[in-house]
């Protein structure tokens, strides 16, 4: 299973992109669990403000676009965790 998570826009619009393989990574249960959670379903969509970042999450065969103000709980302890498998390789 993979995760990719996009930001784009903030004040110079660059879009940065982020994935994690779940299956390769030692914690697979507590990602599961973290996806399994995650209220796909429930995110309403809002209008982008201007200067603020807008993230883009694809975990087939869901996807979800959050602007920065939705970003917050499991789906910014999603964000922090694929950043951070990231960040460390």
């Amino acid at each position: 299973m993979k995760v990719v998570v996009s930001r784009s826009g903030g004040f110079a619009g660059i879009r940065t992109t982020w994935e994690v393989q779940v299956d390769e990574q030692p914690d697979r249960s507590a990602w599961a669990e973290l996806l399994g959670g995650l209220p796909w379903d429930a995110v309403s969509e809002t209008a982008p403000q201007p200067d603020r970042y807008v993230y883009r999450i694809r975990c087939a065969p869901h996807e979800v676009v959050l602007g920065e103000q939705q970003v917050c709980g499991p789906w910014k302890e999603l964000i922090d965790r694929v950043r951070g498998v990231n960040d460390a390789s």
